[in-house]
């Protein structure tokens, strides 16, 4: 469980430093998850939402390139889409919804067969509409940014958004708003493909109980488990640890990723 206390206590920091910098004027970190600026000087941007507004325009300013910069960099080095599952208020949404969903005994119940390609479809849609109508769309729509508001600002309208969101994935489709639908974790798979740390597999200790497959959000990035003695190699995996937390027999843990090998 420690990954997802870990989780749980770095996404409720960031949403409380929100609130601080927003409604109590503590210059730790304001603004939103979109643009936003650390200590009252370094700006952070959402690199998806510069490239919208890059297309839209054809202009951006520099602070937000250079935010967008750094952005782009942590996460393109660090872990495959650790923005999905170590900072974005949806997964908050839709863990609660997996829960709900293993506690009524909704665990193989669906309305939709989609592939998981459809974020990918989505991603590309959105850009193409910011260059068509000259508007950054999916900004403008943007679920994560309403619920993020709504924590930070009281907004009763964010609260319906975040039931639509849970009985998605309870009623609708497992996992289907992270996992299917959302076009900014398309964006950061495709930025994370070489990221370091990934989730190492030792196939000599693991028992095949098959723990971690049943919990993984992305269970197919764990095609490895039983078979061979390797890292994590698809960018789709939201680095979120639950396999490590489940896993008795000491088979997964957070390794760096030997590029070397690799070639």
């Amino acid at each position: 469980m420690k990954f997802l206390i870990l989780r749980r206590i770095t996404q409720i920091s960031i949403l409380a430093l929100f609130v601080l910098g927003n409604i109590y004027g503590v210059k730790i970190l304001s603004g939103n998850l979109s643009s936003s600026l650390l200590f009252g000087k370094i700006p952070l941007s959402d690199p998806f939402a510069l490239v919208q507004i890059l297309l839209a325009s054809f202009s951006a300013g520099i602070n937000a390139i250079i935010g967008a910069g750094i952005i782009f960099a942590f996460y393109a080095l660090v872990a495959p889409r650790a923005f999905c599952s170590w900072i974005c208020p949806i997964n908050l949404l839709t863990d609660i919804a997996f829960k709900l969903r293993e506690k009524f005994g909704f665990k193989g119940e669906k309305v939709l067969n989609v592939s998981k390609n459809l974020r990918y479809y989505l991603l590309a849609l959105a850009l193409i509409l910011s260059l068509a109508l000259s508007y950054p769309v999916f900004e403008s729509v943007s679920y994560i940014g309403i619920i993020q508001r709504g924590i930070i600002y009281g907004s009763a309208s964010a609260l319906g958004i975040a039931v639509a969101i849970i009985a998605f994935d309870m009623f609708v489709l497992k996992r289907g708003i992270c996992s299917h639908v959302c076009p900014l974790g398309a964006f950061y798979a495709i930025i994370s493909k070489f990221a370091l740390i990934r989730v190492k597999h030792d196939a000599q200790a693991c028992t095949k109980c098959m723990k971690c497959k049943l919990i993984c959000p992305e269970m197919q990035v764990l095609d490895m488990i039983g078979k061979e003695s390797r890292s994590v190699s698809s960018s789709e995996c939201i680095s979120c640890g639950r396999c490590i937390d489940v896993c008795g027999d000491g088979a997964l843990k957070f390794s760096i990723r030997n590029l070397r090998r690799e070639k």
